[in-house]
């Protein structure tokens, strides 16, 4: 599984845009790109998720008592 900062810094060179046009377009600052695409660890949810908007992609939270044990969202309901 790739991480946030690869995916957003591969998925925006395919697009062939600068982290400059990139922030434009996605409604965010240049800093919150290169934070994203340097693995920074404080970034503001909101303003990731409208990155990822421009790929189809969205974070959310998640239970962290799902992630340490083997049930699934699906296997849980």
């Amino acid at each position: 599984m790739k991480s946030l900062q690869e995916f957003v810094k591969e998925r925006r060179k395919e697009v062939h845009l600068t982290q400059e046009e990139f922030a434009e377009r996605a409604g965010v600052a240049l800093t919150v790109v290169r934070k994203i695409e340097q693995g920074k660890n404080n970034l503001n949810l909101e303003k990731v998720n409208l990155v990822l908007k421009m790929f189809g992609h969205v974070l959310t939270l998640v239970d962290e008592r799902l992630l340490n044990s083997n049930i699934g969202y699906d296997e849980k309901s």
